[in-house]
């Protein structure tokens, strides 16, 4: 019996895009990333850092994130092409 892999969600988007109301189609982040930022959040909720820090914390993962995808995309394309 073959599994059916792609993420579609309840509003028919493929890769775990979700439609709200008034920002339109919003990719959602893999589970794992959810998951990191979900933690970040109950550190700050529980109070062992402060909401600034995590937010600091959240916006450098971010960054960094974007800079390796695009390393890794730029290194993908070089490869191809050789």
């Amino acid at each position: 019996m073959a599994r059916n892999t792609s993420r579609a969600t309840a509003t028919g988007h493929e890769d775990g895009a979700l439609e709200l109301p008034l920002l339109g189609p919003v990719t959602m982040p893999p589970p794992d990333r959810l998951a990191y930022f979900a933690g970040l959040g109950l550190l700050a909720a529980l109070g062992l850092i402060d909401w600034p820090v995590a937010l600091v914390i959240a916006g450098g993962h971010l960054l960094a994130d974007q800079h390796w995808s695009r390393v890794t995309r730029g290194v993908g394309q070089a490869m191809e092409q050789a």
